[in-house]
């Protein structure tokens, strides 16, 4: 089954705790802190794996999670760190934050990877809270929890040569005749209903990948007879290679089509009307005369287009056709191609920067929130008096006290920091 947009939901695995602990050993008074760091929760990657080319292993697994980190234990044992999850997905997957909408990264090639959920990180066990001034602490931070998000994955397929018009006008039939590809045929609207990939070969240990595209009609870019879904598949073709029907078979006008088609392009993205585009004025072999095909060759030329008056069923000009997509596509180079696409191969992930905001909820109730505020919320265990504590000198540390001030928080005044509340006193 061809699957081409999938959704599903991935979290990182949660680290480990680290422990609170001390050494005791027959003969030796007063032992020191021993208690180990907790194992760094595993991460979900996304690796192209290119034997793959659909997105249907995602369809019925609708969450993913990586493995948690072991916690901590005495005699400064660290625990194991969680084992990543590795997800394998085919070149050409685009990937999205579903709620955000933002373009995470676009994967291309062989082995290329994507960290889409990353490991909380180990808590650190109260051994690494030792000095001088602190001999014996009793508190130890708890893991960070894994990273969560929901996912969209779309494909757009990586062929060289897209194949496009109108449903009817003979795409899957000249794919089957110049490649291997056995599409299903018919005579009825949309008997495509999921593109096509052929090897098309050329001789000289020469190939091409060429994909028939589901047949577009007026209105494809808002969606209409599910035009948009096969649109992005065109995005990453080399060139274009529109086929009319040129018999007039359906009653339409191929010049119109033409039109038509070259417009829901525009309108689905200005980029591919600027694609090396040749035009394959398919089924001569049902022309009563040569009108049609003076009239359509002569309206393509006037704007700028070069015609190949073929016949998929009988062959005739086909071979013509294919020994000139082989030459233009080796005149096309990679830097055109990457400047007329302005993709982005991976999109960094920005992290915010590290501090403290203060939000008022009534007269006198405040919360204090921020990046630093949950990255160490997450670490306190607040049943432990030790590390709330070491919690506050953190915050007051990165200037906490000032911040309320300026705020104007007061005396008696609430303040709530994660599950913590309490009266504030100057």
């Amino acid at each position: 089954m061809f699957l081409d947009q999938v959704e599903f939901r991935v979290k990182g695995g949660d680290g480990g705790n680290g422990v609170v602990s001390f050494r005791r050993e027959k003969y030796i008074d007063m032992g020191g802190p021993d208690g180990g760091d907790g194992g760094d929760g595993g991460s979900v990657i996304l690796r192209v794996d290119p034997t793959l080319n659909t997105l249907s292993d995602f369809r019925y697994h609708r969450h993913y999670q990586a493995a948690k980190g072991i916690h901590g234990s005495g005699n400064n044992k660290h625990g194991k760190s969680g084992q990543d999850l590795l997800l394998k997905v085919p070149p050409g997957t685009v990937i999205y934050d579903t709620d955000t909408g933002q373009l995470l990264a676009d994967l291309t090639k062989e082995g290329q990877e994507w960290i889409v959920a990353r490991g909380g990180k180990g808590g650190k066990g109260n051994a690494r809270f030792k000095k001088s001034t602190r001999k014996a602490p009793r508190f130890a931070d708890q893991g960070e929890i894994g990273q969560e998000r929901n996912l969209t994955l779309e494909l757009k397929l990586l062929a060289d040569v897209g194949l496009i018009g109108y449903p009817n006008v003979g795409k899957s039939t000249l794919i089957s005749v110049v490649s291997e590809a056995r599409p299903k045929i018919a005579s009825y609207p949309f008997t495509t209903l999921k593109p096509n990939l052929g090897v098309v070969s050329v001789g000289d240990y020469r190939s091409f990948v060429m994909a028939d595209i589901p047949g577009l009609i007026k209105g494809a870019h808002q969606g209409v007879g599910l035009g948009d879904e096969f649109l992005r598949h065109i995005e990453r073709t080399k060139l274009l290679l529109h086929v009319l029907d040129v018999a007039g078979i359906e009653g339409r006008d191929p010049l119109q089509d033409f039109a038509d088609i070259n417009q829901e392009l525009i309108n689905y993205n200005q980029r591919l009307s600027a694609r090396p585009q040749l035009v394959a004025l398919n089924k001569t072999d049902l022309l009563p005369n040569d009108q049609n095909l003076v009239r359509a060759t002569r309206g393509l030329e006037r704007v700028g287009m070069e015609v190949f008056p073929i016949s998929a069923v009988t062959g005739k000009g086909v071979k013509e056709l294919i020994a000139r997509v082989s030459r233009l596509l080796e005149e096309i180079s990679e830097e055109e191609l990457i400047i007329a696409e302005e993709e982005v191969v991976i999109k960094p992930e920005f992290n915010q920067e590290r501090g403290i905001e203060i939000k008022r909820w009534s007269a006198d109730l405040y919360e204090i929130t921020g990046s630093l505020v949950e990255e160490n919320i997450q670490k306190t265990n607040f049943s432990n008096d030790d590390s709330v504590k070491r919690l506050l000198r953190i915050l007051q540390h990165h200037g906490l006290n000032q911040l309320m001030t300026e705020k104007g928080i007061k005396q008696g005044d609430v303040v709530k920091i994660g599950s913590l509340e309490f009266e504030y006193l100057e």
